[in-house]
């Protein structure tokens, strides 16, 4: 008698060929059922668990025309060397729906580079998200770095780091940092930043060809406080002092600057600036981020964007 998971390893595997005969070979779900032996509805049903048990991961190759203008408006107005604007949902309130779709095939196409690269890579809602929709890999010859601590402020391995999960996706050797993001004190930092391992880390970290972070912004519902790193106290005083915005942890102002002083005194994250050879691809979306965004163009904290129609039409302006 079949034990229940091997009616299930079986299902899947029914889910699976359903989905590639719909999504890939272009088979109707009446020309699958004939193809499978089953019922047009069972089909149906195949092809919905392929999707919903993510064996069929959906992107959209159609160049559309006005997010193309947009971003080679957007190229043109902040001197980008990489720009992708993707369509918006107008009855969305995702923050993360298209991007991480568009940013999962960017670090698909770094990936697949024969040659060694580093890639370092920033944390959050947004990378978690395009993390999770890489297809397995096998990239031995890439490293893989973090640029910013895997320590929540509990102590516990922070919720939205990816270093080891895309390791385990594309099987390539990743550095974590073994710190908090945000250190206690201005004292802890400066041992943290001493520790072997840590300056192993955010050396790599500085000679990676490649960088993805995500843009957080500063308003009530800030990833810094909402995550624990900061206090309601000192995201205040951040946006007293005029931040905007927050790139691994360091909060700038509207025209880009980092801010000297307040929280950025205790970020142990590796230090956003100026762009040199480095690709530093933001990707990021939404209303509550549009501040955030503005300024890291300006400032050129950033020297790529991935975002969507409604966020890149106001930043043309």
């Amino acid at each position: 008698m079949a034990r229940n998971g091997d009616r299930e390893d079986a299902r899947l595997d029914d889910a699976a060929r359903a989905g590639w005969l719909y999504y890939v070979a272009g088979n109707t779900q009446d020309e699958i059922a004939h193809k499978l032996g089953i019922s047009r509805q069972s089909a149906q049903r195949l092809v919905s668990l392929a999707i919903s048990s993510k064996l069929i991961k959906v992107r959209l190759d159609h160049p559309i025309a006005s997010c193309m203008a947009l971003a080679e408006a957007l190229t043109k107005r902040y001197d980008l060397r990489y720009c992708d604007v993707v369509p918006s949902d107008p009855s969305s309130t995702s923050t993360i729906l298209g991007v991480a779709q568009a940013a999962a095939a960017y670090l698909e196409r770094i990936l697949r580079s024969p040659t060694p690269l580093v890639l370092a890579l920033g944390t959050g809602r947004t990378i978690r998200a395009s993390v999770n929709q890489l297809p397995p890999m096998d990239c031995p010859q890439h490293k893989i770095v973090s640029l910013v601590g895997n320590i929540a402020p509990d102590g516990s391995a922070s919720f939205f780091d990816v270093i080891t999960k895309i390791s385990d996706i594309v099987k390539a050797p990743h550095f974590p940092m073994p710190v908090p993001v945000v250190a206690s004190t201005v004292e802890e930092k400066a041992v943290l930043a001493k520790l072997k391992a840590v300056k192993h880390v955010r050396d790599l970290a500085k000679r990676a060809e490649f960088t993805m972070v995500g843009i957080g912004s500063l308003d009530d519902n800030a990833p810094l406080f909402d995550d624990g790193f900061i206090t309601r106290g000192e995201l205040r005083a951040l946006r007293k002092a005029g931040a905007v915005g927050e790139i691994v942890g360091w909060a700038y102002d509207r025209d880009g600057r980092i801010l000297t002083g307040l929280t950025n005194e205790r970020v142990v994250s590796v230090p956003i600036g100026k762009i040199g050879a480095t690709q530093v691809i933001g990707a990021a979306m939404g209303p509550s981020k549009l501040a955030a965004i503005r300024a890291a163009l300006i400032g050129q904290l950033i020297s790529g964007l991935i975002t969507d129609e409604a966020t890149a039409k106001p930043l043309t302006s």
